[in-house]
């Protein structure tokens, strides 16, 4: 993996869950790739994917088998509506769950947008050594996740412990 003055830089794909948002409103997928360049991490690809099961375990299925995907973050599909069906898809591919994500993401979501919180259902998970993070679609939830928690966990120079030396590309 390659060092940089911002930590140990990692190749990350971002996934919109949408069967309604275009390349052009997307603001959450292009929020997402903005902070990862950012932070010195290198963007994969970038896709958006309809709310479909099928669909999206296809996609993310591709990436984790890729040796060069290192971290995938979803946003979109994680709510209560009908076609909502990120967490469906997506857990059961995870070798380990990462239950303190959506946790954390929610408690501290409850203080931005206090009980509507509750109808996230956030989650994580690792899958032949790739960190998979599925976000609610809107930029702000984005926003909450990679500010408070993302960002830390995706820096190899964060203590007492951060994601990377977990990930493909690292002695496992």
């Amino acid at each position: 993996m390659q060092q940089t003055e911002k930590g140990t830089a990692l190749t990350i794909a971002i996934l919109t869950v949408s069967d309604t948002r275009t390349e052009e409103t997307d603001t959450s997928g292009q929020y997402l790739a903005e902070v990862v360049g950012a932070a010195g991490h290198r963007l994969w690809e970038k896709k958006i994917v309809p709310d479909d099961i099928y669909q999206l375990r296809a996609q993310v299925s591709q990436w984790i088998a890729e040796q060069g995907v290192q971290v995938i973050l979803t946003t979109g599909g994680t709510g209560f509506s009908g076609r909502d069906s990120t967490p469906e898809a997506l857990a059961p591919l995870f070798d380990k769950q990462v239950e303190g994500f959506g946790e954390l993401f929610r408690a501290i979501s409850f203080e931005e947008i206090g009980s509507s919180t509750i109808q996230s259902r956030a989650l994580a998970g690792i899958a032949n050594n790739t960190l998979i993070c599925c976000m609610p679609g809107s930029t702000g939830a984005c926003r909450t996740a990679w500010e408070n928690i993302l960002r830390e966990q995706l820096d190899s120079r964060h203590r007492p412990c951060n994601f990377v030396a977990h990930l493909k590309g690292r002695a496992q």
